[in-house]
């Protein structure tokens, strides 16, 4: 489902069929990538992702957090990995 745009850039999905039987979609425009366990599933889920990376979506809220059972106030004392530093 790939091709190549006027600039160089490839415009399309890439499915990547996992060892666990997950497929991961990846925009290939912009990187962004999802999964699932169907193509449309994969697909679906990819088109969320790029909603949220194109600043869709709603912030998370401290009721959000605690709904998922999650306290808001918690401090993790495990270092950042390296790429988020």
């Amino acid at each position: 489902m790939a091709s190549a745009s006027r600039n160089g850039r490839s415009e399309g999905v890439e499915f990547i069929h996992e060892d666990d039987g997950s497929i991961t979609a990846v925009d290939l425009e912009t990187g962004v990538a999802s999964y699932g366990d169907t193509k449309p599933e994969a697909l679906a889920m990819l088109a969320e992702a790029l909603e949220l990376h194109e600043g869709g979506g709603e912030p998370v809220t401290d009721e959000d957090l605690e709904e998922w059972g999650l306290d808001p106030d918690a401090e993790d004392d495990e270092p950042l990995p390296d790429f988020m530093q």
